[in-house]
């Protein structure tokens, strides 16, 4: 008879939600197994006793499910265990089920998500998966969040039958760790339960293009809701953002061809949002250039990426003052927006009312995820400026990574005035809020220190992005109130100064969660969450990544960082050899990419950056970090900037030089905090420069070729 009702709910689970059941699981024969899954909804017990590959298992349920009538008639079907999985005692119960030979189905974060997003894991079930040697059988649940049956309000999408896939990941183990007491053990056992379970949700994503990651966000969230904002104030709905998708694609894809780059010259607005999945849509791909990065730039980067087609707007051009640097540019056509429109034609409208927005999934030309995406444009603080082609794989797992440890949902709204042609303001300020229906307010430019605080006021902005510089001068000129709404403020980009991390603790009470990349991994390599917070560190490596430190001579405490996994880009585009893609590769294999950093990692998988390698100068025959002759320099003056450098010096190989803005300090005070920090006197430069201020790129990083030749010629 329970079989029988559990065919016929299979099947009737199967027609209403559409259930897709994804991965092929080897269930190792007498092995204890435990399998987990995390909790969207009150269905979630109901969906995994009906497709679960395994008999009778017994389900271990929070003790508030079973007061609720109805799912206790449900539990009726299967064999349960109400706990608090709070209470080590409760865990006690799971161990003997397991040693009995019995399968346990638990929830590791104990409680339906609040948030869309995974919740506290506890440590008892990672506990008793290490006590017991049990293997784990992870199990993604996505789609039950949206239906009904979850315990999400507000501006949270709801159906009736949304369709529910049910991911099947590879068995693991969690061993016992090594550590003095039992209590530490329990907490490094339910660290590990925390990791696998942000590695489950990162590892369920499906393969996608971005145009596609875009149908899905409006199949779930609505067409008429409305996700994205710019300086016109006007907001624009999904169905507004698909229009403009789809005609300004079809517009310019007239004038290129597949798999041509297109450079794309304009600001933050939802048009450059549009243009940008458009072209991709259409197998064109976007050039983001830097309009910062003066003719040279420009004109390198169309080298490198083989653009002959620019698209900018005449408005644009004529606020930022481009119209000289535009002139210059050799073997480029200009294609301006204001000149798109008028080329609309009554069959290009009727396209797009009669077709285009019915079956927006037939417009897109067949494409694969690793297909190029973007190419983005190093800021050529190293030298010239290098395209770094990002496939769509690499920009939708970096969102998918960041999504595993960061509790973005429909309620935020995202203030992003970092420019799009930066990966930091693409990837995370741009594709991930409107990819996953957050809201989003474009803001062209984040220098505008006064008007961006009274935006994120006014608009209830939830979730800012920034660089340290941006962030340091935000906070200066902001009232306390503000940033009342904010709860993420994530800095990237450059190293968050200890002067702003405590100014917007002291002034708005929020603590900012630094992170750390790099253009070639699209962006985010790691970042600081609420679950995992280290102060001085960029946080834990994002799920689905491999690292390996390089030592460096003359270096101690670190090395060289190394990275591989899914957000690695496709490869460079260079100067050199133009649209010659050279595919990522360092000493350690094809696929790996050397960041150039030196860092290292603690026992806990926190990052803390020692320097980049190519800012270290060897003074007398010693290595010393350019990073840490500036932290000298902030303790001695935090209010002033400061950028080090080095000269060629006969007798000592190199000599260290430090440009300020602080024309009061001298070497005697850097001497002095040399002391108090323990820095060795080689650390001190002996030449002090004084300037107005430090040369800086469009991104706000300080401009260190400019400031190397500034030191050079002192």
């Amino acid at each position: 008879m329970k079989n029988l009702l559990r065919i016929l709910l299979r099947t009737l689970a199967r027609a209403l939600f559409r259930v897709r059941v994804r991965g092929v699981v080897a269930i190792p024969a007498n092995e204890r197994l435990l399998v987990i899954a995390n909790h969207e909804s009150f269905l979630d017990g109901l969906l995994l006793g009906l497709f679960l590959p395994v008999e009778d298992p017994v389900f271990v349920v929070h003790t508030g499910v079973v007061k609720n009538p109805f799912f206790r008639l449900v539990l009726m079907l299967s064999d349960h265990l109400a706990v608090d999985p709070s209470s080590p005692m409760a865990m006690k119960k799971v161990i003997r089920l397991l040693e009995a030979g019995r399968t346990v189905v638990i929830f590791p974060e104990g409680r339906i998500t609040r948030t869309g997003s995974l919740m506290k894991v506890y440590d008892g079930p990672a506990f008793v998966a290490a006590k017991t040697g049990a293997t784990l059988l992870p199990v993604r649940l996505d789609g039950p969040s949206r239906s009904y049956f979850s315990r999400l309000s507000g501006r949270h999408p709801r159906r009736m039958f949304p369709r529910v896939t049910l991911t099947f990941l590879p068995t693991r183990k969690i061993e016992m760790p090594e550590a003095p007491t039992a209590k530490v053990r329990r907490h490094l056992a339910g660290e590990a339960m925390r990791r696998l379970m942000q590695e489950m949700i990162f590892a369920s994503r499906p393969p996608q293009t971005l145009y596609s990651s875009l149908l899905d966000a409006v199949d779930i969230h609505g067409r008429r809701r409305r996700v994205v904002e710019d300086i016109k104030q006007v907001e624009y709905s999904y169905n507004d953002l698909l229009k403009m998708t789809l005609m300004l694609g079809r517009l310019v894809a007239r004038r290129s061809q597949p798999g041509e780059r297109v450079g794309l010259l304009l600001p933050n607005m939802a048009p450059t949002l549009g243009l940008i999945l458009g072209l991709s849509a259409l197998k064109r791909v976007p050039a983001m250039l830097n309009y910062t990065a003066g003719t040279d730039g420009m004109q390198a980067a169309c080298t490198a990426g083989e653009i002959r087609l620019l698209v900018t707007s005449r408005a644009f051009v004529l606020q930022a003052k481009l119209e000289d640097k535009l002139a210059a540019l050799e073997g480029i056509e200009l294609v301006y927006l204001e000149d798109l429109r008028a080329t609309i034609t009554l069959a290009d409208k009727i396209w797009l009312m009669a077709w285009g927005l019915w079956f927006p999934r037939s417009v897109e030309l067949a494409a694969s995820p690793e297909d190029a995406a973007v190419v983005l444009f190093t800021s050529g603080s190293e030298g010239k400026p290098k395209g770094v082609v990002l496939s769509h794989r690499a920009i939708l797992a970096n969102i998918a990574q960041i999504r595993a440890v960061v509790d973005f949902s429909t309620e935020d709204k995202v203030l992003n005035a970092l420019p799009i042609f930066h990966s930091f303001g693409l990837t995370a300020g741009t594709l991930l809020p409107v990819l996953t229906g957050a809201s989003l307010f474009l803001y062209p430019s984040p220098l505008h220190y006064r008007v961006i605080p009274e935006l994120a006021y006014d608009r209830g902005c939830t979730v800012l992005f920034g660089t340290s510089t941006f962030l340091g001068n935000y906070a200066k000129f902001a009232h306390p109130y503000d940033f009342y709404r904010l709860r993420y403020v994530i800095a990237g980009a450059e190293k968050l100064s200890d002067a702003v991390r405590n100014q917007w603790f002291e002034k708005f009470g929020l603590r900012i969660f630094e992170g750390y990349g790099a253009t070639e991994t699209a962006p985010v390599l790691a970042v600081n969450t609420p679950m995992a917070f280290r102060t001085g560190t960029v946080g834990q490596l994002l799920p689905g990544l491999e690292y390996r430190l390089q030592p460096v001579p003359g270096i101690d405490g670190g090395g060289i960082l190394h990275v591989n996994g899914p957000n690695v880009m496709s490869g460079y585009l260079k100067v050199d050899q133009p649209g010659v893609l050279q595919p990522p590769a360092s000493e350690l294999g094809a696929g790996w990419y050397e960041t150039g950093d030196v860092v290292n990692v603690d026992r806990d998988g926190f990052l803390r950056i020692v320097g980049r390698v190519k800012r270290f100068a060897k003074v007398a025959g010693e290595m010393v970090s350019l990073e840490v002759v500036e932290k000298l320099a902030v303790a001695a003056s935090p209010v002033a900037l400061h950028g080090a450098s080095s000269q060629p010096d006969a007798s000592k190989g190199e000599a260290l030089v430090l440009f300020t803005t602080d024309p009061a300090l001298n070497r005697e005070a850097l001497q002095a905090r040399a002391r108090e920090m323990g820095v060795p006197e080689l650390a001190v430069p002996r030449k002090i420069i004084h300037v107005e201020a430090l040369p800086l790129l469009g991104t706000g990083k300080t401009d260190y070729v400019t400031l190397k030749q500034m030191a050079e010629a002192a």
